[in-house]
């Protein structure tokens, strides 16, 4: 898709709203030119205007008047101060996009006035590096072109996917929630090593490719998980008999329920 004619704002400026713009521009969406970010935090502005040449200011109400996409990466707990703040300059060209945790559509829709489109995305920690898993969610008033437009941008996170919004506390639980999960696992698989004699450096080398490696090799083949852990599982070898004992400790169990655990809690913060 080509941004020439479409600027993009960015309200907030922490680590994920930083992480996009470097996205945006690497993937060669848009010239530094055509952004502009805010932040009350002055050195997070100078840091972003040093690193990448953007377009800077402090004032919310001048990202909303100089861009046609509008991305909301502030914390959940100040959206709706900002949406009072900036709704009034907001008008029915504008597309505007929240990755506020939490914060639904509706809320966004009611501040705002009527008409305008509105896009809830649910990014993950691993958007940082470009290896994100990006979930959209289309407002009421969303069309074909804005989910094309934000697929476009997020899509130099990482993946990208459009669920319903009632999906995304589930998403959350998942994705969102899921690195958090990942770590634990390697620094398990790597605590193993160390016990059996390797060195630190040498069994977290071994854990994390390990992962990566499976990983993509689903992701490349479209294997069902079960099929390639039959393949690795040979007759009374050492594979079936380390799976032996993660299923006596109940490992597939205690994923499921931290899935649902996380995505029960992500709904009751709303």
């Amino acid at each position: 898709m080509n941004f020439n004619n479409k600027r993009v704002g960015v309200i907030g400026a922490g680590a994920m709203g930083s992480a996009m713009i470097r996205g945006f521009l690497k993937a060669g969406l848009m010239q530094p030119q055509d952004m502009i970010a805010s932040d009350l935090r002055d050195n997070a502005l100078q840091e972003l205007k040093r690193s990448t040449s953007i377009n800077i200011t402090s004032d919310n109400s001048a990202v909303v008047q100089r861009s046609q996409v509008i991305i909301f990466a502030v914390k959940p707990d100040q959206v709706e101060n900002t949406l009072k703040e900036v709704a009034s300059s907001i008008t029915v060209e504008h597309l505007v996009v929240s990755v506020a945790a939490g914060i639904s559509i509706s809320t966004f829709e009611k501040h705002l006035p009527s008409g305008v489109s509105v896009i809830r995305v649910m990014p993950n920690v691993p958007a940082l590096i470009g290896e994100g898993m990006t979930a959209l969610a289309l407002g009421s008033k969303a069309g074909k072109d804005d989910q094309e437009t934000a697929e476009a941008l997020f899509s130099a996170l990482g993946k990208v996917l459009t669920v319903q919004e009632s999906e995304l506390d589930a998403v959350t639980g998942i994705s969102g929630c899921g690195p958090a999960y990942m770590v634990i696992i390697l620094e398990a698989l790597a605590d193993g090593g160390v016990k059996m004699g390797l060195s630190r450096q040498v069994a977290l080398q071994l854990a994390v490719q390990t992962m990566i490696g499976t990983a993509r090799m689903i992701q490349a083949t479209a294997e069902h998980p079960a099929s390639l852990k039959d393949r690795v599982c040979s007759p009374g070898g050492s594979t079936i008999s380390g799976v032996h004992v993660l299923e006596n400790g109940g490992l597939r169990g205690l994923l499921i329920s931290a899935v649902e655990a996380s995505t029960k809690r992500s709904g009751e913060l709303r």
